[in-house]
């Protein structure tokens, strides 16, 4: 055993010496592993390589030093980024004293003045290897520095100084550094180019986050076509920074709020400062966030998106319970955050990312600092604009509700899909296994429904039974009404579930029927269910599905003529007509369908062949004329079910306040 355990151990050999390990010197790593410092060698990676240079000119702007900065992207490949402010040194370097300040930032990793925070307070430039990795991965780059009224130039290939720093004459006009640099095929290949929308977009997002910096874009123009975002000339600048370029974003759309919410705000313990701009568009196709950290977009997010999303939920749940709005509770930060269109730019001292791509910010202290900023201006701008404040509340409220609805949607299709069907308890299902030409009826309480079982035909029409008066679906929240037993057991009945999960070809029965009592609770419970069907499963009522079965409240009877009557107004036209001088007439009244033996229940209400049945429809306006020749609009139906079936009381007041004065013949 211990023999063949050997045999399998390759033995040991002299090719695996020191002189096998390798030091890279240099700029050498970035050229052997460009996708440690870039993120890799595709088109990303490429402008990655104008965002690192053009940072360095915007921690510039930033830090007071410069007001300008000129973006221009030639046609051989090249891009010339150049600035106003105080010009890469080129004195000496005290470690270096055979080379000039402006080489060693160019030629060696982890160089600069970023790193005591002298020279800068926030950068986005942190590492000191942004300008050297693009040297590195430039098969061409030239820096020009304007100092001291003096002109100074060098050039490197792949990340060696192949001149020496020329001092090139005075300047009196010129301050600032120029780089201008051309990306290496060996790195890239031949067929990647710079993409001018690309440059184009990213020196505006620059412009849009530092309302003081101007930047001035060009581009050869044999390189703009008729699809080109950019322009070939353009002066960029955002007097209003983040806020104009929202506004620009939502042009003419909706919004929920029509003033944003923004403002700036200086950190705690003077780290820094931040510039926010949140609306709520109608339309929730067009939210959007877009966060920043130094003028470097974070794509990924981070912690200072994580103190927003604090603020402004917690901010919203407060305002919730201040109003006395219960439903308050239910709001999730995706509610509020999925809804919105947001900018938030940080500055702040010594950010930590994630990777030298800097795509999410990682600082632990940025969440606390961020919360805790906007916080404050969040809780006096709701209570500062009360009418705006509220529809945005009931807008977020609105999409948690959407939010529930579609959870529960989700779980009953999962329970449905791993096993078979399961019907409530108290249907009694018709025998018929197709949807053709059978019925459901709709009933009020059991009483009613052990009529309706007797009456029915068991081959076509099934009959559930409900209790009492289901739950107002237009008032109450999702949850509520997700877990209300006699929603469930109706839409288990039905089969094809509700909202945006709704299939009719599921539907298990042809005709959906609503029997209630022939009085003012039956009617009310009627509106509730037709609300729920409005509100669940719309394209029911649209298909003509469903209908209100009419049960008499009257019979009456003399010799061997009966009759039946809907309501009193019925039942006084057949005392005016078909029982016209009869004397001894035999009138009773229905205290309900539970009461109704089931021979005159099936010959009246469920015999297909003698009944009368009302089809719900959907009108999208109803004209009528009052006695006075007063002409009114009844509202849309959703504005309608929403009026007097909502969550507003004062919106169904207001209702019966407008239109007391048509109502006739009322019976107090």
């Amino acid at each position: 055993m211990n023999e063949l355990f050997e045999k399998k151990i390759k033995q040991p050999d002299d090719t695996y010496t020191a002189t096998d390990i390798e030091v890279l010197e240099g700029l050498e790593p970035v050229r052997k592993r460009p996708g440690m410092y870039i993120g890799g060698t595709d088109e990303r990676a490429l402008h990655h390589l104008v965002s690192e240079v053009l940072d360095n000119s915007m921690d510039e702007a930033v830090a007071g030093h410069a007001s300008r900065i000129e973006v221009e992207l030639d046609l051989d490949n090249t891009v010339t980024i150049t600035d106003n402010g105080r010009g890469i040194p080129v004195d000496l370097h005290p470690s270096f004293p055979d080379k000039s300040a402006l080489e060693v930032i160019l030629t060696t990793l982890h160089s600069g003045g970023k790193f005591g925070g002298k020279a800068y307070e926030t950068a986005g430039g942190l590492h000191g290897v942004g300008i050297s990795v693009v040297n590195a991965l430039s098969s061409f780059l030239r820096v020009e520095v304007a100092r001291d009224k003096q002109l100074y130039a060098q050039e490197f290939s792949k990340g060696i100084a192949t001149t020496k720093l020329e001092k090139l004459g005075s300047t009196h006009n010129r301050r600032g550094t120029s780089v201008t640099f051309k990306p290496d095929t060996e790195i890239f290949g031949e067929v990647i180019n710079f993409s001018p929308d690309k440059i184009y977009k990213l020196a505006r997002s620059k412009a849009y986050l530092f309302k003081g910096v101007e930047i001035r874009w060009k581009c050869h123009p044999d390189l703009i076509n008729t699809s080109s975002v950019a322009p070939q000339e353009e002066v960029i600048h955002f007097p209003n920074g983040i806020l104009d370029f929202l506004s620009e974003k939502m042009g003419e759309a909706k919004l929920v709020t029509p003033e944003p919410f923004y403002n700036t705000a200086e950190l705690a313990d003077n780290n820094g400062k931040i510039e926010f701009a949140v609306t709520w568009p109608e339309n929730k196709d067009k939210a959007f966030i877009r966060s920043y950290c130094n003028t470097v977009p974070t794509p990924l997010g981070g912690t200072h998106e994580n103190g927003l999303r604090s603020a402004l939920i917690k901010g919203l749940k407060n305002y919730a319970e201040m109003i006395g709005q219960k439903r308050g509770t239910i709001l999730t930060a995706d509610d509020v955050l999925g809804t919105a269109s947001i900018m938030l730019s940080l500055f702040i001292r010594d950010p930590q990312f994630q990777g030298q791509t800097k795509e999410k910010l990682v600082s632990s202290q940025a969440s606390r600092l961020v919360e805790s900023a906007m916080r404050d201006y969040f809780d006096h701008w709701l209570s500062g604009n009360p009418a705006i404040s509220n529809e945005l509340l009931d807008y977020v409220l609105m999409h948690a509700e959407e939010r529930l609805s579609k959870k529960e949607d989700k779980a009953l299709v999962r329970k449905t899909a791993t096993r078979k069907i399961r019907l409530p308890g108290k249907l009694s299902d018709c025998s018929r296994k197709s949807a053709d030409d059978t019925e459901l009826f709709i009933v009020e309480g059991d009483s009613a429904g052990g009529s309706a079982k007797q009456a029915r035909n068991r081959e076509i029409q099934a009959i559930l039974p409900l209790r009492g008066k289901v739950i107002n679906v237009a008032s109450n929240t999702a949850e509520k009404v997700g877990a209300n037993q006699e929603i469930k057991d109706m839409i288990l009945a039905l089969g094809c579930g509700t909202g945006k999960e709704f299939d009719i070809s599921k539907l298990r029965y042809e005709r959906i029927i609503i029997m209630t009592d022939a009085d003012v609770d039956g009617a009310h419970i009627a509106a509730l269910l037709m609300t729920f069907f409005y509100k669940e499963m719309p394209k029911l009522i649209e298909s003509g599905r469903l209908y209100l079965a009419m049960p008499p409240l009257y019979r009456l009877a003399a010799g061997g003529l009966v009759a039946y009557a809907r309501d009193d107004a019925h039942k006084d036209e057949l005392m005016a007509t078909i029982f016209k001088g009869k004397r001894k007439i035999d009138l009773s009244r229905f205290k309900g369908l539970g009461e109704m033996p089931a021979r005159q229940l099936k010959e009246t209400t469920m015999d297909p062949n003698k009944r009368g049945l009302m089809r719900i429809i959907l009108p999208e306006s109803i004209k009528s004329e009052s006695i006075e020749n007063e002409s009114i609009t009844i509202p849309s139906t959703k504005e309608l079910v929403e009026q007097l079936m909502g969550k507003k009381p004062e919106s169904r007041f207001q209702f019966i306040q407008s239109n007391a004065k048509f109502a006739q013949d009322i019976d107090i």
